[in-house]
């Protein structure tokens, strides 16, 4: 169906899409007219649960009002590469060699060719084409590869779903020909940085992002409810109410000076919003902000473009000696001074093209900041030119010289590669100041969501860090493990909760937790009380095998393994029962040590850190400044310490034994280390420290050539 001008400002009346350009009507005798090209933005919303909110949204007004955004996936080469080389047999080994090396090869001479100096930037295929010595000549070596690459790379692959994107305006399905992936009716347009459809037919977006940060902050306002405001189990409403109160951005003191010097000053970090990686606690804590613009500034400057460029340097050595920083004229210390001269924000571009240039507008400003950081809107380089010859006109007229004028376009250009929105980083740096406030103000609270919140991947880091703080983490236990990570009565022990075991599921906690104590194991086992279709085999045999049943078991058993085959393996119906099994498996006794690391690992995702690294060992390794190989920098050393998980044997092409050894950390993710020239007396003890003295390439990545020499067990 054909949309006229007339539909669109029939439209425009009632709120749903902007006017046209070129375009009138007279509403309520007042003629409206757009006669310039302004874009609608594009509207960002972050809930704690967005599918949910999705959900709602098509539930309350229909299907034919609320559309999920398509995402058109093409083939990319790397991919391609690697998918025709082996329908061809070429051996993975020499394809890995090049498509890991054709990138790096090519961005240097690609962004001097396209006069870049700083930022991102992804090759194109031409890129790689042209710069990529180790590609040309694969593809020279293999021309089918080359045909096939060159007639499919860019196509259309598949299509999938915008992951917070949505178009809401009313009869979507009479204005855009809606289709269906995955029974769901969705969007046949996409819209993002580098493609938009919708924007220019009127449509405006929604994305609907989920923040798994404010699940954290609900659920730390949560605990603050129960442990000091005497309410048991508190509802939306009842953390919505606090929120208002004490954390709106309209009531929350936000230069409060305590949460910046105990939480961003000091390094205080568990949890923070956008301060989760070291390198960005580790500039914060140079920079040492005193407010929220600092906090965006910094948050706005800790990305690959800024960093490439040393903007984070010169902007900590401008904040700690502001009275070194030279302004232009009066405009640009006005807009700039908050960030110590540095265009750090692309509003500052905007409002200095507006103050400084010959009748450029706002609007026409925020025009130059799109051209400038390429945000799709078709005017390129006519417009940019444009603006650029009315900007050093009005600078000129403003008393400026030229060729200081000159210079500060060129400052617009260079910093342009990664200037950041100032309204983003503002109200995401809200977010991150909330976080600090509870963390400083309810430090158990916020520490028990925390932990609560941070996925299975993050799960051992994150206890780590609670520990750091001095807290003690209680194991798995039927009679005080909940829902959630829970609080000691003294605020100092957080108690890890019985949703962390794997298998076990609601129904089972429930009825755990609504029968407890639970003083014998006769007690957990034959409960009048407890519904064992619910509290089943299934679930006593994870509870025993990672440990919350361990306060049950008396010196009538044996061991771990003799409790775990007396109550799970052959489950007993009745007490009489229970005492058979006991004098059965009495020979069980106990598990191994590999067995119960091997039991909680699988069970609840986390490896049991603390039995195996000491904590006086763990300091030393801290005090040493030896990191762990997670934390691996080339200017700081090749030492590093880990955690042995696994051990697979290898052959090389000719037949000489190497090892691929899987390692871990305090981080809990897995690392790989080729182990070369492995002999016969080579050992290697799984779930025990060691430090190392290792190699490392961005292709192969951790390796070691002599296992005896340079390998050493700490315990």
């Amino acid at each position: 169906m054909k949309i006229t001008n007339i539909t669109f400002l029939e439209e425009a009346e009632r709120g749903i899409v902007p006017v046209p350009a070129g375009t009138s009507k007279t509403i309520e005798g007042i003629q409206v007219r757009n006669t310039k090209d302004t874009n609608m933005p594009d509207i960002d919303y972050d809930v704690a649960d967005s599918m949910h909110l999705k959900e709602t949204l098509v539930q309350d007004w229909g299907d034919d009002k609320v559309a999920p955004i398509s995402n058109w996936n093409t083939l990319q080469l790397k991919s391609l590469i690697k998918d025709i080389s082996k329908f061809y047999g070429i051996p993975f080994t020499e394809v890995n060699s090049v498509t890991s090396a054709m990138v790096g090869e090519a961005i240097g001479p690609a962004k001097k060719k396209h006069g870049l100096a700083a930022g991102l930037y992804n090759p194109t295929f031409e890129d790689l084409m042209e710069f990529s010595d180790s590609l040309k000549n694969f593809l020279a070596k293999y021309p089918n590869v080359k045909t096939h690459v060159e007639t499919l790379v860019g196509q259309v692959r598949s299509c999938s779903r915008h992951a917070g994107g949505v178009v809401v305006a009313e009869s979507l399905d009479s204005r855009m020909p809606l289709i269906n992936s995955g029974g769901v009716r969705q969007t046949p347009w996409s819209e993002g940085q580098n493609v938009r459809h919708l924007e220019p037919m009127g449509f405006i977006k929604f994305d609907l992002l989920g923040l798994s940060t404010l699940k954290m902050i609900e659920g730390a306002i949560s605990h603050i409810l129960r442990r000091h405001h005497g309410i048991e189990d508190p509802t939306f409403e009842d953390i919505k109410k606090y929120y208002d109160a004490n954390l709106h951005p309209d009531v929350i003191d936000l230069n409060d000076q305590k949460v910046y010097e105990n939480i961003f000053h000091k390094g205080k970090w568990a949890g923070v919003f956008q301060f989760t990686e070291t390198g960005a606690q580790n500039f914060c804590v140079e920079a040492k902000p005193k407010n929220l613009i600092d906090l965006a500034a910094i948050t706005s400057i800790y990305r690959p473009g800024p960093l490439s460029a040393n903007v984070h340097v010169d902007y900590v050595e401008s904040k700690n000696n502001p009275q070194y920083v030279k302004y232009i004229n009066k405009e640009h210390q006005d807009i700039t001074e908050e960030t110590y001269g540095y265009l750090i924000f692309q509003e500052q571009i905007a409002s200095m093209a507006h103050r400084l240039g010959k009748n450029i507008s706002l609007d026409e400003g925020n025009l130059l900041r799109k051209v400038l950081t390429k945000k799709g809107t078709g005017k390129g380089a006519q417009v940019k030119e444009s603006l650029r010859m009315r900007f050093i006109e009005g600078c000129v007229e403003k008393g400026m010289k030229k060729t200081t004028a000159q210079r500060l376009w060129e400052k617009f250009e260079y910093f342009n590669a990664y200037g950041f929105n100032k309204s983003h980083a503002v109200s995401y740096c809200i977010i991150s100041y909330q976080c600090a406030w509870l963390l400083n103000y309810y430090q158990s609270e916020w520490m028990a969501a925390f932990l609560d919140k941070e996925p299975e991947s993050r799960k051992e880091k994150a206890i780590n860090i609670a520990k750091s703080f001095g807290f003690k983490i209680r194991s798995l236990n039927v009679n005080s493990s909940g829902r959630v990570w829970e609080i000691s009565e003294d605020g100092t022990t957080l108690i890890q909760p019985l949703s962390s075991v794997k298998g076990l599921g609601d129904s089972a906690i429930d009825q755990i937790v609504r029968n407890r104590p639970f003083n014998t194991i006769e007690d957990f086992l034959f409960n009048e009380n407890v519904v064992y279709s619910k509290l089943n085999k299934k679930a006593l045999d994870v509870l025993c095998r990672s440990g919350a049943l361990d306060s049950l078991m008396d010196d009538r058993f044996t061991g771990g393994k003799h409790f775990w085959s007396a109550i799970c393996v052959d489950r007993p119906r009745k007490p009489k029962n229970l005492e058979e099994n006991i004098v059965l498996y009495r020979p069980e006794g106990a598990f191994s040590d590999e067995e119960k690391i091997s039991y909680l690992v699988e069970l609840t995702g986390v490896f049991p850190f603390d039995r195996v690294m000491k904590e006086d060992l763990y300091k030393k390794l801290k005090e040493n400044m030896i990191p762990s190989i997670a934390e691996y920098n080339p200017d700081y050393g090749d030492v590093v310490w880990f955690i042995p998980r696994k051990v697979v044997p290898k052959k090389t092409k000719n037949g000489k034994d190497y090892w691929i050894l899987e390692v871990i950390d305090d981080t809990n993710s897995l690392t790989k280390v080729r182990c070369w020239g492995i002999g016969e007396h080579d050992m290697v003890h799984l779930n025990r420290p060691y430090m190392a003295k290792l190699d490392y390439n961005g292709k192969w990545g951790f390796s070691t050539r002599n296992l005896r020499r340079n390998f050493r067990i700490l315990a």
